[in-house]
């Protein structure tokens, strides 16, 4: 039994940043390095790099990356190109809130750091890889305090997450299969229900592979069937991550999350959210102020080269929906499990941007 997670994928490496390619996975392992903030901003397009506390990680880099391209003196002129080099990676992906939390520490940094314009591109270097860091330990904090607020029976529980919101998508360990993690260290778990997750599959590619890679016993169901499965009693509670999370507790996470946790209420079933407190955004009251991605359509209609559709149909693909904040039984962070309806009360004080 593995005790911490070896799955990181977001690394500065000497002079430039490895990426585990995650589109390759599970076929492939292979690594990307990127040495420019273009690279970076395309990296996050294209999910070579994805999930919301990893794009914020590898966005932070992005920052760094563009201000080491940078050839001024000038520091004007220096917070100026950067301020254009935070508008790319801004742009990359609308609905993960790390990723903007991420760029605006970075750029606050760089305006409020004295000294020369070298100095400030070591202080962005230094900054990034704090980012990093602290990501890492704080999905430890989020496992640890997801395990004290499962349910206390049976002793080993059958857990249901959709998508992928493990190490892959963190700098490490990560959110919701940080949880898992704890529940399989304490001896706490007896499976893991990963939902393929169309029409990416990340659960089917990238949970089950991280599942695989340390002895945790997996087993990936269809998205259709996790009302099923809850009928039959095979899950007992339901552990999901987020990309953004209104201050009423409103959660944006892959599409799929709603109806998951719809039937997680009709069938008397805990259903928490693990996200740190980065991805809570203070600033939107609700959920229906969250942007949703929209993705080609292509991810729909073929998987890798093989088309499943009919030419001439049209296709709608949203990335992410919103779970209303009363279907969330607890909102797991680092500072611990806390009812959506006292995010804004107990965490924003705590918020640091």
């Amino acid at each position: 039994m593995s005790q911490e997670s070896h799955v990181y994928p977001v690394i500065w490496y000497d002079d430039h940043v490895r990426l585990i390619d995650q589109t390759r996975l599970p076929n492939e392992f292979d690594w990307v390095e990127i040495r420019r903030y273009e690279d970076m901003a395309m990296a996050i397009e294209t999910m070579i790099v994805r999930g919301a506390p990893a794009i914020g990680v590898s966005a932070a880099y992005g920052v760094y990356l563009g201000a080491r391209e940078i050839l001024t003196r000038d520091r004007t002129v220096f917070l100026a190109q950067l301020e254009k080099v935070a508008e790319r990676l801004r742009a990359t992906r609308p609905t993960a809130v790390n990723l903007f939390w991420a760029i605006d520490r970075m750029t606050k940094v760089a305006h409020q750091t004295l000294g020369s314009v070298d100095y400030l591109k070591q202080v962005l270097l230094e900054t990034a890889q704090t980012i990093n860091a602290d990501d890492i330990r704080t999905c430890q904090q989020i496992g640890d305090h997801g395990l004290t607020v499962l349910p206390p029976d049976p002793e080993k529980l059958r857990i249901l997450t959709h998508c992928n919101a493990g190490a892959l998508a963190t700098a490490g360990y990560g959110t919701a299969l940080g949880v898992v993690r704890s529940a399989w260290r304490a001896g706490r778990l007896e499976r893991v229900f990963a939902d393929e997750t169309r029409p990416r599959l990340q659960g089917a590619k990238l949970t089950a592979w991280e599942c695989v890679q340390e002895g945790i016993p997996v087993t990936v169901i269809t998205d259709n069937m996790a009302a099923h499965c809850m009928k039959l009693g095979m899950i007992d509670v339901v552990v999901v991550g987020a990309d953004r999370i209104a201050a009423n507790g409103d959660t944006a996470n892959k599409i799929g999350t709603y109806s998951v946790a719809l039937v997680a209420k009709a069938h008397n079933i805990p259903f928490f959210v693990a996200a740190p407190l980065s991805t809570i955004d203070f600033a939107i009251a609700d959920g229906s102020h969250i942007p949703i991605e929209e993705r080609n359509s292509s991810e729909v209609y073929q998987v890798s080269e093989t088309r499943l559709c009919p030419k001439g149909a049209e296709f709608y693909n949203p990335a992410f929906d919103v779970t209303p904040a009363e279907l969330i039984t607890g909102i797991i962070t680092e500072y611990g499990a806390i009812a959506p309806a006292d995010l804004k009360h107990k965490l924003q004080d705590k918020h640091v941007s």
